[in-house]
């Protein structure tokens, strides 16, 4: 906001916002749900304390599903955000990183539980392959885990799959007569 013309521009904030919440209600969200901020992280007007510089921001408001918030800096808007809940209630579903052949123990899959729950003993089938087996252990960073759960990037060991190991997996995929691209964002906050 320090750098807009003039400085702190309300009118610039305004055009911000409406153009902002237009887009959020395009992609399908609601921006009643939104803390819009104008800040200056150069002067750190609207971050930590309310700005002189910006006398005609009165602060947000948002709607939320367990009532309303409100605030006029960023650290409060931030603190406002309720976290997500972990969907353990739904079907496992794990997209795979890689998979590895470690000596002594087997064919290990890696990666990051979306939903549900991935314990030692279930039966998993992957897909789009149809290749079912059991799960022997899973751990994550090298430790042992009862359970893995939304959020956990886990490598888990499976019964009697084979040709699924290496950097090539086409093999593995190959009966599915046909290879998926999966483009995945790695998050770093855990449920």
């Amino acid at each position: 906001m320090g750098s807009t013309e003039p400085p702190y521009s309300q009118k610039t904030y305004e055009e911000i916002v409406k153009e902002v919440s237009t887009y959020i209600k395009k992609i399908g969200y609601d921006p009643n749900t939104v803390a819009f901020v104008p800040i200056s992280g150069w002067n750190g007007d609207n971050m930590l304390e309310p700005s002189a510089n910006m006398p005609w921001f009165k602060g947000w408001k948002v709607t939320r599903k367990d009532g309303n918030a409100s605030g006029t800096t960023l650290l409060e808007a931030l603190d406002c955000i309720l976290p997500p809940t972990c969907p353990t209630d739904k079907p496992l579903r794990l997209p795979l990183q890689d998979i590895y052949k470690i000596g002594g123990i087997g064919t290990v899959p890696v990666g990051r539980v979306e939903t549900g729950v991935l314990k030692p003993g279930m039966v998993v089938t992957f897909a789009p392959v149809n290749v079912t087996t059991e799960v022997k252990s899973v751990e994550m960073h090298h430790e042992a885990l009862s359970e893995a759960l939304p959020g956990d990037n886990v490598g888990f060991n499976v019964k009697n799959v084979s040709g699924a190991e290496g950097k090539d997996r086409s093999s593995f995929w190959k009966e599915a007569g046909r290879w998926y691209q999966v483009l995945e964002i790695w998050g770093c906050c855990h449920c």
